[in-house]
């Protein structure tokens, strides 16, 4: 019997493209229309969300659940953690951890702008998170190194820390034409860890944001991340939880 081909489809639950925009347009145009769509093809997915996005949307998260996907932390505030103190971001992972969990389980966690300094990961392990997913395939071929235990300034992870799980392309990639999509995703193998945000599914195509962050976004976004759960489908892929992928 073949094995079974798996694919993690993660949303970054967090403002509008911060650094650049401030506002929520994403959670609430954005997130129901995607939630929508993965009820209608039937994938569930695990959702990185801020603690303050939670606190302020707490109907959305409590769909989310409801609709048996994966919650999972994303820190607090959306600051990025190589910024931080180690008590600045023990607190960040410790309030959003409670925060969230109000919702449902949560033990799997992602630092925004995928930036999590290797040394902080037995933080992660005080407060019950066992998946660490900041770190990204496509940056680590980049850097050149693939071992998941080595960030990409050849740092070595903690032994007995959270398993890694990382994300196989950048969102944008899923907007992208086809002729580059399709490749680009192949080239990274199985499984396939994707991940977008909610702020994607919104027309920002005139905001002044960098080209990668507004080019299709809003309804073409959306169409794209139909094609792409018909194409993982389509080669023999399910898509499972993050949780599903490690156990």
């Amino acid at each position: 019997m073949s094995a079974v081909l798996r694919a993690a489809f993660t949303i970054d639950v967090e403002p509008d493209c911060p650094p650049y925009l401030n506002g929520y347009r994403g959670m609430e145009h954005g997130m129901p229309r995607l939630l929508d769509l993965m009820a209608d093809r039937g994938v569930r997915g695990t959702f990185f969300a801020t603690g303050d996005v939670a606190r302020r949307y707490p109907h959305t998260m409590q769909r989310v659940v409801n609709e048996g996907h994966e919650l999972a932390s994303h820190g607090m505030t959306h600051t990025a953690f190589d910024t931080m103190t180690p008590t600045q971001a023990e607190r960040e992972i410790a309030e959003s951890a409670r925060v969230l969990r109000a919702f449902g389980e949560v033990t799997a966690f992602r630092a925004p702008y995928l930036r999590f300094p290797l040394a902080y990961q037995p933080l992660l392990g005080r407060h019950g998170i066992e998946v660490d997913c900041s770190g990204a395939r496509y940056k680590r071929r980049r850097h050149g190194t693939r071992d998941a235990t080595v960030d990409a300034s050849g740092r070595t992870a903690p032994s007995g820390g959270p398993k890694r799980v990382d994300a196989s392309l950048t969102s944008s990639v899923l907007r992208m034409p086809d002729v580059i999509r399709w490749p680009y995703m192949r080239a990274m193998g199985w499984p396939l860890v994707l991940f977008v945000h909610p702020w994607e599914f919104v027309d920002l195509r005139r905001e002044r944001l960098r080209w990668d962050c507004r080019f299709r976004t809003g309804d073409e976004a959306l169409r794209r991340v139909a094609e792409v759960f018909d194409h993982v489908r389509a080669r023999g892929g399910e898509f499972v939880t993050v949780r599903e992928l490690v156990a």
